[in-house]
């Protein structure tokens, strides 16, 4: 399969965007530049990761043209063995790290995309944009329905929150990456999977949609929610990413109906899906764009792009990490960017010379292991 270098340039900067998060200073503890930067990277990353979970999607089943047949079933099949084995693995590094971790997401979101991936690019950004105007909405009510006694009463009976406190529940409606206002953001990623890339055309009336949705979303929840609208709420709210969705630590926090016009990063709301889709589609279509454009970029930043090529190692990577290293993520006193500048230069430096060797990372390698059963589908 030919790889989309643009594209695995922007899952570096989506995986480079989580380390931010995890490991850099806490947002309110920055200034000028670096607050700047560790806003984008606080929401925007992780909804990059998920659109460009959409696009890999898409590359299993058929990007341009779907697969049919033979190829079709064993191509979902791989995708359902991912799934699991995503879900899985998400499960179990929730048991140590908490609700964080956004693996066991994906792998609902595979399964759920999975009835999809034959549709054309214009169907699903019709049914990504209907998400969009609908989930949220439907988030909010039924967060509103999900006091914490019913809650426990649910999860007393869901082994996924026996065994990782990432039950059912917060998988679907109330995590940090409810599958309920996400799945938006992988659909979005599998119309740009259909799409010619490598088009001009193309290139300028997706940097157009991109800019227009950020502008469109943004510009009006200020509008409407006043100057505070952007604020993120990882910090200082409920820190899921579903709108009006209860805090993970079962406190007394209310949803209110007024949440619905912000646009901060894990808001989970419709302005906040719309304009983190329009960020993610201006990111991948400028990575593209610079790999096709400047070769001299191209070859500068080929160790950064090895990075893209293996985002899941490098992902579960810098968690273990942390353990091995005993580094724990800032505080609010903490100011210092060495810890994660030195993260991110290992993984560069990893995945330069574990590429030169090899065509695959270590836990790319094992998962493509896991779905080779699919071939066997008739």
């Amino acid at each position: 399969m030919g790889r989309l270098v643009g594209v695995d340039l922007a899952r570096a900067l989506a995986v480079f965007g989580m380390y931010v998060v995890h490991i850099g200073p806490p947002l309110s503890a920055t200034d000028g530049v670096a607050s700047w930067v560790r806003y984008m990277a606080d929401g925007h990353s992780s909804v990059l990761f998920a659109t460009l979970a959409g696009f890999s999607l898409m590359l299993l089943a058929g990007r341009r043209e779907p697969k049919t047949g033979l190829a079709g079933r064993q191509a979902k099949a791989r995708i359902a063995i991912r799934a699991v084995v995503l879900l899985a693995l998400g499960t179990a590094m929730a048991m140590e790290y908490g609700g964080v971790i956004i693996l066991g997401f994906y792998g609902v979101y595979f399964l759920l995309a999975l009835p999809l991936v034959r549709l054309r690019a214009r169907t699903l950004a019709i049914i990504a944009a209907a998400l969009a105007l609908v989930t949220p909405q439907l988030s909010f009510a039924l967060n509103s329905l999900l006091t914490e006694p019913v809650r426990q009463s649910i999860n007393a009976y869901d082994p996924l929150h026996r065994l990782s406190d990432v039950g059912v529940l917060d998988l679907l409606f109330t995590g940090f990456y409810p599958t309920i206002t996400w799945i938006s953001f992988v659909i979005a990623g599998m119309a740009l999977a259909r799409l010619d890339l490598s088009a001009t055309a193309v290139q300028w009336r997706l940097a157009a949609l991109g800019a227009g949705l950020t502008v469109a979303a943004y510009g009006m929840s200020l509008l409407l929610a006043g100057k505070h609208a952007l604020d993120s709420l990882a910090e200082d709210g409920p820190s899921s990413g579903g709108s009006g969705s209860m805090p993970p630590d079962g406190g007394s926090f209310e949803p209110q109906a007024s949440m619905l016009l912000t646009a901060g990063p894990h808001s989970g709301t419709t302005f906040d899906i719309i304009g983190s889709v329009g960020v993610a589609i201006l990111v991948i279509v400028g990575a593209t764009v610079a790999m096709d454009r400047l070769p001299r970029l191209r070859r500068l930043a080929k160790p950064v792009i090895a990075v893209g090529t293996m985002s899941l190692t490098a992902y579960v990577g810098h968690f273990v990490a942390q353990s091995a290293l005993s580094v724990t993520p800032g505080k609010s006193s903490q100011q210092s960017w060495v810890p994660l500048l030195m993260f991110v230069l290992g993984a560069i430096v990893f995945a330069a010379i574990w590429s030169r060797f090899f065509r695959r990372g270590p836990l790319e390698y094992l998962l493509n292991a896991a779905t080779r059963p699919a071939k066997h589908i008739r």
